[in-house]
């Protein structure tokens, strides 16, 4: 049995799907199992990240782990868990303490390869999905203002995430390793919108914002110490995803999808 935490969200419900495709007995940990909406195949159980003592992991072999949850790797991995694939971020490869994201995303690693008896860790590059952050802006007319216009990043479909862990799971395999999926082109926010504006038949304009204008609209919705590292990553340069990485064909088996195949097949959710 393989347990997915987060088992509805961006990346995680990916993950149980992939599971549940390739026939792979999957348990998907929710916080209400009478609403989540999970594949048929997988059976979703109750349970609070933030105290694993809510967790059970009897019959798990293998777990796929958010971050930022500490003591849960401690937990499964004395329960018996054999493997857990840690899901992470680029940052963490900067080792730099100051910036509160990355501070999380080392900690969970830390704590995963003190713990766990074999491990493989994630770093994928900024999500395809990161454009769903532009509905609001949608509903109210064709103006995308977006921040960091310059920088450009290689958008990675989820589905590649969750086919690459559940790939990873399955196989019990990669132990010891840290995996860098990336999608296959980097993108400005304005050639993201251009094709967004295709797969949905409406003519977009992308409004790149300064840094100012930036900052005073993420601090609307986001903590100033996450607002800085972003500030951190894009603007002072801590990070770099615009890297493409042979990544997910090594590991699956196939390119990594477009972000014009992932603009097209949430074209819906646009309109």
């Amino acid at each position: 049995m393989i347990l997915v935490t987060g088992a509805t969200g961006n990346v995680g419900a990916e993950v149980v799907q992939a599971l549940a495709a390739a026939g792979e007995p999957v348990r998907a940990l929710v916080r209400d199992p009478q609403r989540a909406v999970v594949p048929p195949e997988a059976e979703a159980v109750a349970g609070d990240l933030t105290s694993p003592e809510t967790l059970s992991f009897d019959g798990v072999r293998a777990l796929f782990l958010l971050p930022g949850y500490p003591a849960v790797a401690q937990a499964a991995a004395k329960a018996g868990v054999e493997h857990i694939v840690q899901l992470s971020g680029v940052s963490a490869g900067t080792g730099d303490t100051s910036n509160a994201i990355t501070r999380y995303m080392m900690a969970s690693e830390r704590e995963v390869t003190e713990y766990a008896a074999a491990w493989t860790i994630l770093r994928p590059c900024a999500f395809a999905s990161n454009a769903l952050r532009w509905l609001p802006q949608l509903r109210e007319g064709d103006v995308i203002r977006a921040p960091f216009p310059e920088v450009r990043t290689a958008a990675l479909d989820p589905q590649d995430i969750g086919a690459v862990a559940a790939t990873v799971l399955r196989g019990n395999s990669h132990h010891g390793e840290i995996l860098w999926p990336t999608g296959p082109e980097p993108l400005t926010p304005a050639e993201q919108v251009a094709i967004l504006a295709e797969a949905i038949g409406r003519d977009l304009i992308c409004q790149g914002l300064g840094d100012e204008e930036a900052r005073a609209d993420m601090l609307r919705t986001t903590p100033v110490e996450y607002v800085d590292a972003f500030f951190d990553f894009y603007v002072n340069g801590a990070i770099d995803e615009s890297i493409v990485r042979p990544t997910v064909e090594e590991v699956i088996g196939r390119a990594p999808r477009t972000f014009d195949q992932w603009a097209t097949a949430h074209a819906d959710a646009f309109r």
